[in-house]
């Protein structure tokens, strides 16, 4: 039963977007691994990007640069 995780900061992803995120990941694991795509789990987290650090400095202050 794989479970998959995603983390991406949350901007923009639409909920079209991360249904691709899932059908995709789910249609990779069984035809690379033979998984069920029925017993397979995607959750896709998204991060605030004053949470989410890079190279010791957050992402909002990275993109202010």
């Amino acid at each position: 039963m794989p479970f998959v995780n995603i983390r991406i900061t949350k901007e923009d992803a639409t909920a079209e977007q991360k249904q691709e995120l899932i059908k995709g990941v789910t249609d990779l694991l069984a035809k690379t691994l033979g998984k069920n795509p029925k017993t397979t789990f995607v959750i896709i987290d998204e991060v605030e990007l004053d949470n989410w650090g890079i190279g010791g400095e957050s992402v909002t202050e990275l993109r202010k640069k």
